[in-house]
């Protein structure tokens, strides 16, 4: 009975990530063909799911009767701020999309410089320490690339993200037909 029941099991999570593929390999093509628009769709799921926080933030407030009023209020303010922000995002949803994207490169970029220096400060424990500092040299370069050209970063990364998508998804479906 238990073997009936991991195989059930098995065939369900390959049936999972066959889903999981094909969503992923819809969105990959999704980005390559239709870069702003799948941008402002990300976006726009984005600025709902703020929305929908704000929410449940200024439910919050209202009604968590054994918490403090400062936390009651700031939770009303932030939550308020959220509703505010996630409509002014879905009401100009294009600019919202640029801005978003932008901001995210840029987070990327701050993030690379960042492991780049952690690489560099973790060097003397490196088992490697020649593809330590390649990788903090490549990382800090890359780093500054992307926040030096924020748009034609956002541009490259979107770009790399739809064609990952579409060799993910591909390789996931073939990989649900064919594992076992």
């Amino acid at each position: 009975m238990s073997e009936t029941l991991i195989e059930r099991t098995r065939n369900k999570l390959r049936v999972a990530m066959g889903v999981f593929g094909l969503i992923t390999l819809a969105a990959g093509i999704a980005i390559l063909l239709w870069p702003m628009k799948t941008a402002m769709i990300v976006t726009g799921i984005f600025a709902v799911y703020v929305i929908v926080a704000g929410i449940v933030y200024v439910g919050a407030s209202f009604f968590s009767r054994g918490m403090a009023f400062g936390s009651r209020f700031w939770r009303l303010i932030v939550g308020a701020l959220f509703v505010a922000s996630g409509i002014i995002a879905l009401t100009s949803l294009q600019a919202t999309s640029a801005f978003f994207f932008v901001f995210m490169a840029i987070m990327i970029g701050v993030t690379w410089i960042y492991e780049g220096f952690v690489a560099f400060a973790s060097l003397g424990s490196s088992a490697s320490k020649g593809w330590t500092v390649f990788y903090a040299i490549i990382s800090i370069l890359a780093g500054l690339m992307v926040i030096f050209s924020p748009v034609y970063s956002t541009f490259a990364l979107w770009w790399i993200l739809g064609i990952a998508g579409v060799i993910y998804g591909i390789v996931e479906i073939i990989n649900t037909f064919t594992r076992r």
